[in-house]
């Protein structure tokens, strides 16, 4: 059983920053990419970032490049994502997820199979 659990969430004020982690057990972490998604109250689930199952390649939601950065540490089976200049449209619940194919990076929700139970970020202005 694969499980994905979110840390770092939290309140800050617009400029500030914040670092989320996602801890996985349950399987090979190393052969899949990881993603972050986040949702917004009576908004759609929105692609924020993806990792390769390597790390060596990322993605970002134009909303976010440039501000956030997508880490992982294949020996911790931790994916981090490093978010800077947060702005009050970045308030979601985030959720990571795993891909649902080894070796595969997707940027859409449907191409992860396993995701966490979310955690709260707010971004006051």
């Amino acid at each position: 059983q694969v499980q994905l659990v979110e840390s770092g969430g939290g309140l800050v004020q617009a400029g500030g920053s914040l670092r989320l982690s996602c801890a996985a057990s349950g399987r090979t972490f190393s052969n899949y990419a990881m993603g972050w998604f986040r949702q917004a109250p009576v908004k759609e689930r929105e692609f924020v970032a993806a990792i390769s199952w390597s790390g060596g390649s990322t993605d970002y939601g134009d909303s976010v490049k440039g501000r956030f950065t997508i880490e992982r540490d294949n020996a911790k089976n931790t994916v981090y994502l490093q978010m800077n200049s947060l702005k009050p449209e970045d308030t979601a619940v985030y959720y990571c997820a795993s891909e649902g194919w080894q070796y595969q990076t997707g940027v859409r929700s449907y191409e992860y199979d396993y995701w966490g139970q979310g955690t709260q970020v707010t971004v006051s202005s």
